[in-house]
């Protein structure tokens, strides 16, 4: 990939809690209605929903954070239409129904049974323009090889794609291949769907029926193979770039619809994990970030809070909410 055409640096870290730094920030997502973030730290003990007031013009926090323990580990989380307090989410193994005020949630749909839990689990996902949950696996065995060194023998990585529609209904859309599914975004014009996989290292573009919610045609758009870093959480804006954080390399890059590198920013946290788009003019970058967990932590890393950036000349698309 070629060198950024430039470089962005963030705004200064809100202070979140007395508590501390979160372990692993996950599913960041603004809410206009109130300018208020939600998100979680979805390795803390238990896993915690944080929500957070911000102004919507300067994007700076104006309240300390509501936190509510969660029974399990939640990682992407969307609103709900017209049911106001309520997320959709993917839990550990399925879809659930999420109570802000509580943290109390539903199962609407095991997906993944108990026998299966050392062996996958859900982590990221997204809502289509018409209203459809989709959500992505791990395959937990693939994770515990290197980066970039699956072994031949090892098989095709069983991670696999979902789609949970408004009327309940559940669809297999993508039967195997994913390692570590993560960022699951939509081009402008609905026409491109965009997945990670992280520790696959890759972006894949698949093309996207809206009408009926079919893929065909998955391709890589952007390789990550001997590069460090690996590509996580991701939007997009108006244009159709996508803007990921690139796990491991302190920076959000920013890649064209054909997967030329655009621009980047860079972070004080080594470990970002998830940007959305925020402010009145949807044109600041919320990014949260994890704690260096490595077995020789850097000591000056500032990771485990929630950064911003205010991006001039560009908006960003607002996520989809949920339509059951």
């Amino acid at each position: 990939m070629a060198d950024p055409i430039e470089t962005l640096e963030t705004g200064s870290a809100f202070f979140l809690t007395p508590k501390g730094r979160m372990v692993l920030g996950e599913g960041v997502t603004y809410r206009a209605s109130d300018s208020t973030l939600h998100w979680f730290d979805c390795l803390s003990s238990p896993s915690e929903l944080y929500i957070l007031p911000v102004d919507p013009q300067t994007g700076a926090a104006t309240d300390s954070a509501q936190i509510t323990p969660l029974s399990d580990s939640i990682t992407v989380a969307a609103f709900r239409q017209n049911k106001p307090g309520s997320y959709i989410a993917a839990y550990y193994q399925g879809v659930c129904f999420l109570d802000e005020a509580t943290g109390k949630f539903d199962v609407a749909y095991e997906i993944i049974p108990s026998t299966e839990r050392s062996i996958r689990r859900f982590n990221d996902g997204g809502v289509d323009a018409a209203g459809r949950f989709w959500l992505a696996e791990i395959d937990l065995e693939a994770t515990a090889f290197p980066i970039g060194k699956l072994p031949a023998d090892y098989g095709v990585p069983k991670g696999r794609l979902w789609r949970y529609d408004p009327d309940g209904s559940l669809h297999l859309m993508l039967t195997e291949g994913i390692i570590c599914g993560n960022g699951v975004k939509w081009s402008p014009d609905n026409r491109t769907m965009y997945l990670n996989d992280s520790v696959g290292m890759k972006i894949t573009a698949l093309d996207f029926d809206l009408s009926t919610g079919n893929l065909s045609n998955q391709r890589t758009l952007v390789d990550f193979q001997g590069t460090k870093g690996e590509p996580d959480g991701m939007v997009l804006d108006s244009d159709g770039n996508l803007w990921v954080a690139i796990y491991g390399t302190s920076s959000i890059k920013a890649f064209t619809p054909e997967g030329k590198l655009l621009r980047q920013i860079k972070l004080p946290a080594m470990y970002p994990t998830c940007p959305t788009w925020g402010g009145k003019n949807n044109d600041i970058l919320y990014i949260t970030t994890g704690k260096d967990r490595t077995d020789n932590p850097d000591p000056n890393d500032e990771g485990g809070h929630m950064y911003m950036a205010h991006i001039p000349n560009v908006r960003g698309e607002s996520k989809y909410e949920f339509g059951g």
